[in-house]
Parts: C-alpha cells; structure tokens; sequence
C-alpha cells in the first residue's frame, strides 16, 4: 500500500499495531509460564485478556474504516518480544528472572504506548472520533498495565538485589574457605 496522504498513514499504523498485539498475545503465555511470582503471572494472564481486546478493537475500527483487518509485519514488537524470550533462556535465579521479565514488558508497554498515542492523534486530525475513542480507551489500559508493572517491580527487583547479595555473599565466604584450605 503507497502511503499518500495522512489517512493512509493512520491504516498503516493501525496494520502494524494490530500485528504487534496479535504477536503479544502469543508471547504473553510463555511470559506467564516463566513468571515465578504470582502476582506477575497473574498479571501477564490480565494482560493477555485485554491483549485480545486491544486487537477486536483495532478489528472495530478497521471495520468503520471500511478496510480488512490485517496486519503488517510489526518488526519492532518482533524485536522486543526476541530480546524479552532471551531472558526466558537464561539460567539465573527466579527474582532475577522475573525483574528481567518486568524490564521487557514495560519496553512493551512503552512501544505500545508510543504506537496507540500516535494512531489516536492520527484519528483525532482525521475526525475519526469512534476510532479516536477506542484507541484512546487502549492507550489508557496500556498506561495502567506499565503503572502494574512499575509496583511490581519496587518488590520484585528489592528482592533480585538481596538474592544477588546473599549470593556474591555466598560467593566471598566460599571463596575465602577455598584460600584457608588451599594456604594449610
């Protein structure tokens, strides 16, 4: 599709955020799964839920746009939600593992943020106030779900810091034992 104009622009925008959500809300699971806290798994389960209702949104508003619901390959979420699986692969400890997990939500949620601001503004210029509404309604979610993951993190990464201290704690008297032993 040749972007010519400004609403063309918006429906571009629009295919891409509708395939961002649609590559969200097959990575959320494995989020959860990975979760070892409750309240974080049970958040990115939440999340999955209003996923799926970001993406019939973007399905409303291509409808009164008259246009097929189809996305464009969004290579930024693409990116985002690679690096995030990273992290899933790693061997460290579960506090760590799920403060790495917060980090790559909220790099999401930011993304995301960024996305539905810019189509919203588009659909406000455009006097597409319907469309103008519902993406105003995700932004919002949105925003509330990256507050979510800012209060869970205050816990979280407090408790993947003193797991790493006791651990490098851990690590010196281990250490100093071997060298006494060694000295003998």
């Amino acid at each position: 599709m040749a972007i010519e104009s400004l609403n063309d622009l918006f429906i571009d925008q629009l295919r891409d955020l509708y395939d961002a959500e649609n590559q969200l809300i097959k990575a959320l699971p494995k989020m959860a799964e990975a979760a070892s806290s409750d309240e974080l798994r049970q958040g990115f389960e939440e999340h999955l839920e209003q996923t799926k209702g970001h993406a019939e949104r973007i399905e409303q508003i291509f409808e009164q746009l008259g246009e097929k619901a189809k996305g464009k390959k969004c290579k930024g979420m693409e990116g985002l939600i690679k690096e995030g699986s990273e992290a899933l692969e790693e061997d460290m400890d579960e506090d760590v593992k799920d403060a790495a997990l917060i980090a790559a939500a909220q790099r999401v949620e930011h993304y995301e943020i960024a996305g539905y601001g810019t189509a919203r503004t588009f659909a406000n210029l455009l006097d597409q106030d319907e469309a103008a509404s519902l993406l105003e309604q995700t932004l919002e979610e949105e925003k509330e779900t990256d507050a979510k993951l800012t209060e869970l993190a205050e816990d979280i990464n407090v408790a993947a810091e003193e797991g790493s201290e006791e651990e490098t704690a851990g690590e010196k008297k281990s250490r100093s034992t071997t060298r006494r032993k060694s000295a003998a």
